[in-house]
């Protein structure tokens, strides 16, 4: 147990960053699977609709990683990591219906 009332003030700071960290996080991986799951959907049915619908949940996590990287949540590489393998899911599906 903390001393020191700096001490004191730091664990509950330190507390305070973990619970923000971790609700970060926990809306990061949300919002991917949210995002899987509408690539999954538009992978059985391609429709203009679906694909839209599909964007915009790229979009959302995208902006969820980046203020997560920004805040020092997730390390840059860590974010950009995980934006480039949301990019991947859907890449192939588009060029494939392009095609």
């Amino acid at each position: 147990m903390a001393n020191t009332k700096s001490a004191l003030k730091r664990a509950q700071i330190a507390e305070r960053n973990r619970l923000r960290n971790k609700a970060y996080k926990s809306a990061v991986k949300t919002l991917m699977k949210k995002y899987i799951n509408a690539v999954a959907v538009y992978t059985a049915n391609p429709t203009p609709e679906l694909k839209q619908e599909a964007q915009a949940r790229l979009s959302e996590a995208y902006a969820k990683i980046d203020k997560a990287t920004k805040r020092g949540v997730l390390h840059p590489n860590n974010g950009a990591r995980k934006k480039s393998r949301l990019a991947n899911k859907l890449k192939p599906l588009t060029q494939a219906v392009a095609q």
